[in-house]
């Protein structure tokens, strides 16, 4: 069974940086794509940003220049390291994988910006 599992959220400044960090585990292939979405109380979840097993990114317009994804295949892991962070980055941010064409969710963790 294909698990994701998600560490590093917390509470930090505006202004501050967090990195999110996501296990993949149970499959016996590698991740064809891998990423991070977030959903905001009251709104729909929305894409965070993406990575390609060949390295290949996709950035929301709103965190373009501020966070950064990447992956290591060896481990099946993917991470988001988010730099000067804003009070809208408040959300559960979510793991995603897609793996031999099937999308897994991990739980998520908890980001929260202050003021």
């Amino acid at each position: 069974q294909v698990q994701l599992v998600e560490s590093g959220g917390g509470l930090v400044q505006a202004g501050g940086s967090l990195r999110l960090s996501c296990a993949a585990s149970g499959s016996v292939f590698m991740p064809n794509n891998m990423g991070w979405y977030r959903q905001a109380p009251g709104k729909q979840r929305e894409l965070v940003a993406t990575i390609i097993s060949d390295g290949r990114t996709n950035y929301a317009d709103s965190v373009k220049g501020r966070f950064t994804i990447s992956r290591d295949n060896a481990k099946n892991m993917v991470y988001l390291q988010m730099s000067n962070l804003k009070p809208e980055d408040t959300a559960v941010y979510s793991c995603w994988a897609n793996i031999s064409w099937r999308n897994y969710w991990g739980q998520g963790t908890q980001v929260t910006v202050s003021s």
